[in-house]
C-alpha cells in the first residue's frame, strides 16, 4: 500500500505543471490585414524567418524561444501601394502558471512550466492597418528641391510646420 502512494505522488510530482496542463506552448494566431492580401514575413527573436504567407492567414507560432524566455516576433507585411509595415508579437506570462501556486508546486513553476513553454502564451490574432502611401508625383517622378533653390513665389507658397 505504501508503494502505490509514493508511486502516486512522485507521479503527481514528475508530472505536475499548471499550465503545461491547462495550456499548450504552440499557439494559432490569426495574421489579419485592412485591406486584406497582404504578404508577410515572420521572424522570430534570432531574426530567423518562420512564416510566410498572405493575409488572411493563420499560422502556429511557439510561445517560448527557451527556458524562462518568452518569444517574440516580428510581422512585417507588404502590399503594391500601401506603406511596409511592421508589428510585434509578443509573449505574455500565462494566467495559468501561477495555478502552480496552488496545484503544480516549485517543480511546475521551476522546471516544467518553464522548460516546455507552457508558462507563456501568444494573442489569438494580430489586426494590422496598412497605410496608403501618400508621395507621389506625375510621371512617377519625385523631384527634390532645397530651399536656395526655389523661386520667391515659390518660397511665399511654402507652409511651416
Amino acid at each position: 500500500m505504501n508503494k502505490k502512494i509514493l508511486a502516486l505522488v512522485m507521479g503527481c510530482a514528475l508530472a505536475s505543471g499548471c499550465s503545461s496542463i491547462v495550456s499548450k506552448s504552440d499557439y494559432a494566431v490569426a495574421i489579419n490585414s485592412n485591406p486584406g492580401g497582404a504578404s508577410f514575413v515572420i521572424t522570430n527573436r534570432d531574426g530567423q524567418k518562420v512564416e510566410s504567407g498572405v493575409t488572411p492567414s493563420t499560422v502556429t507560432l511557439s510561445s517560448s524561444s527557451g527556458y524562462f524566455k518568452g518569444e517574440s516576433y516580428t510581422v512585417v507585411l507588404q502590399k503594391e501601394g500601401y506603406s511596409e509595415k511592421t508589428y510585434t508579437l509578443t509573449s505574455s506570462i500565462d494566467g495559468w502558471y501561477f495555478g502552480n501556486i496552488l496545484l503544480g508546486g516549485l517543480i511546475g513553476m521551476l522546471i516544467v512550466d518553464p522548460a516546455t513553454g507552457a508558462m507563456y502564451n501568444l494573442p489569438e490574432r494580430a489586426d494590422i492597418s496598412l497605410d496608403a502611401n501618400t508621395a507621389s508625383a506625375p510621371n512617377g517622378e519625385l523631384r527634390i528641391a532645397t530651399l536656395d533653390s526655389l523661386s520667391e513665389d515659390q518660397k511665399l507658397a511654402l507652409v511651416k510646420i
